[in-house]
């Protein structure tokens, strides 16, 4: 059976980190969209998302961007390395367009030879002086019409995943860390080992740690870097991701909010997992202020308790509150 296994050492787990990667998000939605990754978007997602598809690839160059992508290869340059949890599409975006031209010329003709184009329009694009910031227009242009509405939303999901493997850091090592993080990784002898792979590699950080990276359109999946320009990397589904998949958007709380009030009631339902007011408030579109004065009531109500994970005080439903949130909706 073949198997990606990254030779950890006490250096590497010194300095392996976490990250979110909007570009990689970006490429993962495009290769469904285009139906690569062989996967379908939710009914809602995809009546909404469809038609920009189409209209973005009728009038930007994003067919070019398509013709990058292949089932056996990374990004590239067109998602390059995250460096932190804090990471934003500018910042993505600064460094694809940072990438040296030989390495742009480099990359497309591995991608091309992994996936060969026939469109004349799309080879002369990629092949001409200015392929690097066409396709970083063409990016740009992707993310605000397909993905930036749903960010927000997207990313507290991913930024509560990682605050729970924080705390189970903290209070059970880097195996307690990574028990659940897919039915397809394990800890064994010393290192982290990826199983069901279409290669066997064996691959060392080097003292340099490993970049973990929850990810939405990774699921079910699960996915590794093990050449640059990426560092070696593990992207994993976010904790929660798959009821994005699984199941259609929530119906309005309808008689939940009759009792506690709407927006409460869409807070009681979004602590599915611990999250804090932060979070909450960009997952929910709502006023920091505000969460915070709405999970105060529900906390009093006996419905929330708190808890401390480092500097953060997340908050999570009390039997009471869980009885309540999937209590149905007559």
């Amino acid at each position: 059976m073949p198997v990606i296994r990254f030779e950890v050492g006490t250096e590497d787990l010194l300095h392996s980190r976490f990250a979110l990667s909007p570009l990689f998000e970006l490429d993962g939605l495009l290769r469904t969209l285009s139906g690569l990754s062989g996967r379908h978007l939710p009914g809602g997602w995809a009546a909404r998302l469809v038609p920009e598809f189409r209209r973005l690839r009728s009038t930007t160059d994003l067919d070019a961007v398509l013709a990058l992508q292949a089932p056996s290869r990374g990004t590239g340059f067109t998602a390059p390395p995250p460096l932190g949890l804090a990471q934003t599409l500018e910042d993505d975006l600064a460094m694809a367009r940072a990438t040296p031209p030989a390495v742009a010329r480099r990359e497309i003709a591995l991608c091309l030879e992994a996936r060969p184009a026939s469109d004349e329009r799309v080879l002369n694009l990629l092949h001409g002086p200015g392929a690097v910031e066409r396709v970083a227009a063409a990016l740009e242009a992707a993310w605000h019409a397909l993905l930036a509405p749903d960010w927000p939303r997207l990313r507290a999901i991913c930024e509560r995943d990682v605050l729970h493997r924080a705390g189970r850091l903290s209070h059970g090592g880097w195996e307690a860390a990574l028990r659940d993080l897919h039915p397809r990784v394990r800890w064994r002898d010393g290192g982290i080992e990826l199983l069901r792979t279409r290669s066997r590699v064996t691959a060392s950080p080097s003292g340099r740690g490993l970049l973990l990276i929850p990810s939405v359109f990774v699921w079910p999946a699960v996915a590794a870097h093990t050449e640059a320009p990426w560092p070696h990397t593990l992207i994993y589904p976010a904790r929660g991701i798959a009821a994005l998949w699984e199941r259609p958007p929530a119906a309005p709380p309808g008689a939940l909010a009759d009792l506690v009030g709407r927006t409460r009631a869409r807070i009681l339902l979004a602590l599915d997992e611990p999250a804090g007011t932060s979070g909450l408030a960009r997952a929910l579109g709502v006023a920091t202020g505000s969460v915070g004065d709405h999970l105060t009531v529900l906390r009093r109500a006996g419905l929330l308790e708190r808890a401390r994970a480092g500097r953060e005080v997340l908050y999570h439903r009390t039997p009471l509150g869980d009885a309540l949130a999937r209590a149905p909706d007559d």
